[in-house]
Order: structure tokens, then sequence, then C-alpha cells
């Protein structure tokens, strides 16, 4: 586990605020939900509507959301909103009756899969959906080990609290669990692939040491909380090893997919590979609590024969409304584009801050995902996360809205909705290049 964990990255440490209502109802929050809930910045912010990529707060004050991927394709869109309230103006109810929707739904998002992955389960939440994956594959490898990254980040039920090693807390892996250093294609430069298949190697080696075989290695495609790593050449060696030590792949598309990449649909294309399981979750419909677990046919069979499965809420009428609205909004708005050219600039001209900035040792990402490394000093490459720290309340100050990652929480994580635009991202550099200045 890194320095800090990644509920207490970038959170509120309780110190006063300058707005009497802002303090009275943190206070209330506290008394009511217990000390366990974390905010938002130093001084949190108090939201009360969204348009966009854009967020309002109690005042009328307006900012600009550069992290929120819950929301992909914008808050309160409006063709998400009119799909939700005629479904909920006809019926809601679970999937042990027949519906047209969720079928409907269920071929749509299979289209967008390689055809080997031909089979789906819904839930609510990322944590369900990467549960479920993890009872899918021990069912059918017979196995218990699974791989992860030393700063993952899959969920909160026991079963993925125990491969999420970024937690930290009182939170500990399991015991049936090896976690590998994250492919820092940063500071590993060419041999980053290389390196990470041999990390991977040796967590098998250990499971097999320690009496265990592997169920799963699990990832997030573009190992989102280890830190933003985007290059594509480094999962497709590690995969293959692990399937040759008898266990499945599992793509958790929770952060990268429906087309954040702005390249593919999928954060796993990018690699070059096929997963056995895919987890995704948060921006599927855009706002409302819906999760899914696309499987092989094959993978799937053994825990679909053996385990009776039943999700209240997963999959009901509502949500598969609203999931379908949403791959509407992806495809006429033609959001893939978007997120290819709106990425673009914004990357670029973040690199053309860092050439005058030694705080900044990298700029990497691919569409509307970019990590920005602050550094100590370019020599060292050693993580700032103080500066990070101060960067992120700066830009809140000024209204725009980012977070924190990596094992430091050194990486600042910049992940607007799908929706962003070029005059978003002048917003956003113009704030950032004076965040620089005044922390400089």
């Amino acid at each position: 586990m890194g320095f800090s964990n990644i509920m207490d990255s970038n959170s509120y440490s309780g110190g006063p605020s300058t707005d009497p209502d802002i303090e009275k109802l943190i206070e209330a929050r506290t008394h009511l939900l217990g000390p366990a809930y974390r905010l938002f910045y130093e001084r949190p912010v108090h939201l009360v509507r969204g348009s966009g990529s854009h967020l309002f707060d109690a005042d009328g004050a307006r900012y600009l959301d550069a992290y929120n991927n819950v929301v992909s394709v914008g808050h309160c869109h409006p063709h998400v909103v009119a799909a939700i309230t005629r479904q909920a103006e006809t019926l809601n109810t679970h999937t042990r009756y027949l519906h047209e929707g969720i079928v409907e739904y269920s071929q749509r998002l299979l289209a967008t899969f390689p055809a080997e992955l031909d089979q789906v389960m819904y839930c609510c939440t990322g944590s369900e959906a990467n549960d479920l994956a993890l009872r899918v594959a021990q069912r059918y490898t017979g196995a218990r080990g699974v791989i992860v990254t030393r700063d993952a980040y899959h969920g909160n039920t026991e079963a993925v609290t125990a491969i999420s090693p970024s937690l930290g807390g009182a939170t500990s892996i399991g015991p049936h669990v090896r976690a590998v250093p994250a492919p820092d294609s940063y500071r590993s430069g060419a041999d980053v692939a290389a390196r990470f298949l041999a990390d991977v190697e040796a967590a098998i080696a250990d499971l097999k040491a320690a009496g265990l075989r592997l169920s799963c290695l699990i990832v997030d495609t573009f190992f989102s909380s280890d830190g933003i790593y985007p290059d594509p050449s480094v999962l497709a060696p590690a995969v293959a090893a692990v399937r040759a030590a008898g266990g499945v792949f599992v793509a958790d598309e929770v952060q990268p997919g429906f087309g954040r990449t702005g390249e593919t649909m999928w954060g796993f294309t990018r690699h070059g590979v096929v997963p056995d399981l895919v987890t995704m979750g948060k921006p599927m419909a855009n706002g409302l609590p819906v999760a899914a677990m696309a499987a092989r046919s094959e993978v799937l069979e053994v825990f679909a024969r053996e385990v009776p499965y039943f999700n209240t809420f997963g999959g009901n009428p509502v949500s598969m409304a609203a999931a379908g609205a949403v791959l509407d909004v992806i495809e006429d708005e033609e959001l893939m584009a978007n997120a290819a050219r709106v990425g673009t600039a914004l990357r670029d001209e973040l690199t053309r801050l860092a050439a005058d900035d030694p705080r900044i040792g990298d700029v990497r990402g691919a569409g509307l995902y970019v990590g920005v490394e602050m550094v100590t000093d370019r020599e060292s490459a050693g993580p700032d996360r103080a500066a990070a720290h101060d960067l992120v309340n700066a830009m809140r100050d000024r209204k725009v809205l980012i977070s924190v990652c990596g094992a430091q929480g050194s990486v600042l994580k910049v992940r607007p909705p799908l929706v962003f635009s070029l005059s978003d991202v002048d917003w956003f550099c113009t704030e950032f290049a004076d965040a620089l200045r005044e922390l400089r």
C-alpha cells in the first residue's frame, strides 16, 4: 500500500468553513451518516444542479466538472432523463418476469464486444459486478488465487475489498491475493511490458508455493487508481501467462469503458486482448445504479448451472431504459470521437504547460482520461503528493473539479464527462496555468 489510501486522497480534513450554512450541513451529515464517509476538498462543495459538463452550487456559482465519469454523457442529459421518466411512468419490476427492455439492451450491449463475449448478467454496482466475476472465475477454474495491481480498487463488498489494496485503513488484501506493481510507463519506459509480465509470473509462482492455484488476474484496463497508465502493450503477455497457469482474465471497465479512451468502446480492446469476463458499472446509466458482467458463455456455464442467481434491482426496466439511452447518446452525439478530439487538445495544452514547469513530470492518457504526474524533480521522478494536493484544492477554489490517484496521491486525475468541449479545455487550462503560477 502506498502513502495514502484512495478514500483519504483529496479528502476533507475537518477544517473550519467560512460559510456557516456549509458548516451546518457538514455537521448534520457527519451526525447522521457517521464518520466513515469522506468529502472531497479542503473546502467541500455544496452542489445543487448540473447540466452537461457544468455544475452549480447553492449560491448559483458555476463549476467545471473535470472529474465525473458517472454521468458520462453529461449531467441531466435530457434524452436519458426522458427515457427514465417514460419507463418509470409505465413499469418497473424485477427480472423474474419477462420484459423486452433487458433483452433489447443486452443485444445492443453485447454487440459492442468481441463475439466471444456472448452473455451478460446484471446487478447494481461495480462492486457487485466484480464480486460476481470472482465467483464465476472460481467456479470455472476451481481455484481461489487472485492477482491484482498494488494500488487497485475494485469495490467495497467483503470479497472485492480483499482485492482492493488502495482502500488501506483497517482493510487488507486476502491471503489468496497477490498484488503486483502497476505497469508504470513513466518510470519503466520501454521495459514496462516485460516487467509487468515478470511480476505477474512471480505472483503465479508465489501462489503456487503457498498451495494456491490461480483463479484470475483482474485489472482496471487503464490502471486508474494505480496512477493512470495507458500503455496498450502491457496486458497481452501477462494475460497469456495467466491462461497458461489455468486462470482467467477479468477486465474491470468501470472507469475506462463506454468510449472514454476515444479510441475504442472498451479499454481492453486497446491492449489487443479478449477477456474471459468484463465488469462495468458507474457510467453505464449516467448516474442510475446499473452494473453488469459480460462473459464468455463457456466460462459462465459452470456457475450458471450450479448457482441460481437473482438480483432484485439488477436489470430492471427503468435501469435498462437509462442504459439504453446512454448508448443512444454515445452513438448519436459521436461522443467517442469527441473524447478523442477534445482529449488530444487537453493533453497537448497540458504538455505545453508542463514543458515550462519542472514540477510536472509526465502528462499521459487517452481520450478524456488524463493523468498529470507531479514530481519533486524530473531527474529523480520522485512523487510530490503535497503539490498534487495543493493543485487540486487551488483548482477547486477556481471552480474546476479534479482529484488525484496513484500510490502516493501524486497524479492529478482528469476524467470529465464525455461531452467535455474545446471551450471547457480552454477554461480548464486557463485555471490550471493560473494555479501553477500561484503555487510556484
